[in-house]
C-alpha cells in the first residue's frame, strides 16, 4: 500500500482519527477542570555540613552529594518515617506517598520537598513532619546506634577487667607480668654481683648471692606457666579497651552530625498556593490527545482491515450468457429459393 492509500484510507476514516484524541482530550480536560483546587507547597532542605569530606562525615567522596540526594528520598518514602508523619499530621501514608515528590537543585546537595494536597492547612505540617522525621532517621538514628556500640565495648572492657581481676584472685598474684619482668632484672643482677665478689675472692657475698640467685630462679619459675594466660586476658582488655575508644569518636561524630542536621536549622518551608489548573492541564491533556490519536489510528488500521475482509468474503456472481436471436421462420422460408 503507497502513501496515497494511506491517505485514501484517512480521508475517509477522518472523523475517527479527529474524533477520538477530541474526545479523549476533552474528557481529561473535564476531569482536571473539575476537580477539587489542588495546593502545593515546598521545602528546602540546605546541610552542606552533612556532605563533603570531613572527618566522620557520612557522606564522602565524589558521589557525596547524589548518595544524600537518594538517602534522603529513601527516608521520606519508607513505611516508618510515613507512619511518623501520618501520626503527626493525621494523613494517611498512601495519600503521603502519592503526594510528596523530592528533587534535586541542579548537581548541589540542596533538595525541594513538594507536597500537593486539596487541604491548604495539611501542606505545611505534612512538609515539616516529613523533613524532621527524614533528618531524625538519617543521622538521629546513627546517634542511637554509636551509642549501643559504645555501650557494648564499654561491657567489654569491664568484662575482661573483672576477668583479670577473677585470676589474680584465683592464683594470689596481682600484675605477675610486671613481677616477672622485675625478678627477671633483678636476677640478671644478682649474676653480675655473684661473679664480681667471686672475682675478688669474696665467698660470703658470692653464696649470698647465689641463694638469692635461687629464689629469683624458683619466683620466674612459678610464674613462667602462668603467664600466658594472664598475657591473653590483658590482651582482650586492650582490644575492648581499643574499641571502646573507636566507638566513643564515632558517638562523637554521630552526635556532630544530628547536631548539622537540625532542622531548624537546615530547613525552610514555603507557603502553600494554589496549583494551577492550566499547567495541570497541559500536563495532563497533550499526553491524552497524543494517546488518542495513536489510538485512532489503530482504530482505522482495524476498520480498514475488517471492510476489506467483508469484501474478500462476498460471493461473486457469474454474469449471463447472451444467446444471438434466432431468425423469424417466415424469413427463413422466404430466402430459400
Amino acid at each position: 500500500m503507497e502513501i496515497v492509500d494511506y491517505l485514501r484510507v484517512a480521508r475517509r476514516r477522518l472523523w475517527v482519527l479527529v474524533g477520538v484524541p477530541v474526545l479523549a482530550t476533552g474528557a481529561a480536560a473535564a476531569i482536571v477542570l473539575f476537580a477539587p483546587q489542588q495546593f502545593s507547597g515546598t521545602a528546602y532542605v540546605a546541610a552542606p555540613a552533612l556532605v563533603g569530606g570531613a572527618a566522620g562525615t557520612q557522606y564522602t567522596g565524589t558521589q557525596a552529594a547524589n548518595q544524600f540526594v537518594a538517602a534522603f528520598g529513601a527516608a521520606v518514602t519508607s513505611p516508618r518515617v510515613l507512619a511518623d508523619v501520618a501520626g503527626d499530621t493525621g494523613v494517611s501514608p498512601e495519600r503521603l506517598r502519592d503526594g510528596l515528590a523530592i528533587s534535586q537543585v541542579g548537581a548541589s546537595s540542596q533538595l525541594e520537598v513538594t507536597y500537593t494536597a486539596g487541604d491548604r492547612a495539611k501542606v505545611a505540617p505534612v512538609l515539616t513532619a516529613t523533613t524532621t522525621r527524614a533528618l531524625a532517621f538519617l543521622f538521629s538514628s546513627q546517634v542511637g546506634i554509636a551509642t549501643g556500640e559504645v555501650e557494648a565495648a564499654n561491657a567489654d572492657v569491664t568484662a575482661a577487667t573483672r576477668a583479670i581481676g577473677e585470676w589474680e584472685k584465683a592464683n594470689k598474684v596481682s600484675q605477675p607480668d610486671r613481677i616477672y619482668q622485675a625478678t627477671l632484672s633483678e636476677l640478671t643482677s644478682l649474676r653480675q654481683q655473684q661473679l664480681s665478689m667471686q672475682a675478688v675472692g669474696n665467698g660470703r657475698g658470692a653464696a649470698a648471692a647465689a641463694a638469692a640467685i635461687t629464689t629469683a630462679q624458683k619466683k620466674l619459675d612459678e610464674l613462667g606457666p602462668k603467664l600466658p594466660d594472664y598475657q591473653a586476658l590483658l590482651a582482650q582488655r586492650d582490644a575492648a579497651t581499643n574499641a571502646l575508644s573507636q566507638a566513643r569518636e564515632g558517638l562523637q561524630a554521630a552526635r556532630a552530625q544530628a547536631q548539622a542536621a537540625d532542622p531548624k536549622q537546615v530547613t525552610s518551608i514555603g507557603e502553600a498556593h494554589e496549583v494551577s489548573r492550566m499547567a495541570e492541564l497541559v500536563r495532563t491533556a497533550l499526553p491524552v490527545g497524543g494517546a488518542g490519536l495513536l489510538l485512532g489510528v489503530l482504530l482505522v488500521g482495524v476498520l480498514e482491515l475488517l471492510s476489506r475482509g467483508r469484501v474478500a468474503a462476498r460471493p461473486v456472481v457469474p454474469a449471463a450468457r447472451t444467446a444471438a436471436p434466432s431468425a423469424p421462420a417466415e424469413t427463413v422460408t422466404a430466402a430459400r429459393p
